[in-house]
């Protein structure tokens, strides 16, 4: 499995890269929206894409978008993994093709069960 994980915050990248790598994935990092469409544009689709909502250049809802108007990238799943924890805005990235929704800060295991409900990994 492969995922790309798409976060302004180079802390925040390197917690969620460590977590996937823990459970085999390889993967891929960009800072903001445009990188990431840049990653996905010269890497091809990824099974995941772990999304911040708040990130400068091209936000994750942007993002998210971009990505579920192209067709190639139809079966790939994205998460949002975000501070954003009011109700309409988890319905907002839902509706606009979210796959899952992750509220920061998390937990190891709330990760694991997030990519479980995917089908990704085996249920924790």
């Amino acid at each position: 499995m492969n995922a790309l994980v798409v976060d302004d915050s180079s802390a925040m990248r390197a917690i969620l890269a460590r977590m996937l790598r823990a459970l085999d994935f390889e993967v891929k990092e960009a800072e903001d929206g445009r990188a990431a469409l840049d990653v996905l544009a010269s890497s091809g689709p990824f099974d995941l894409a772990l999304v911040d909502w708040n990130m400068p250049v091209m936000d994750g809802l942007q993002l998210l978008h971009a990505m579920r108007s192209d067709r190639r990238l139809d079966g790939m799943r994205v998460m949002m993994v975000t501070t954003e924890t009011e109700i309409d805005r988890v319905a907002c990235a839902l509706d606009a093709g979210a796959s899952e929704y992750l509220m920061k800060p998390f937990t190891t295991e709330a990760m694991a069960e997030k990519l479980a409900i995917l089908g990704l990994v085996d249920v924790p």
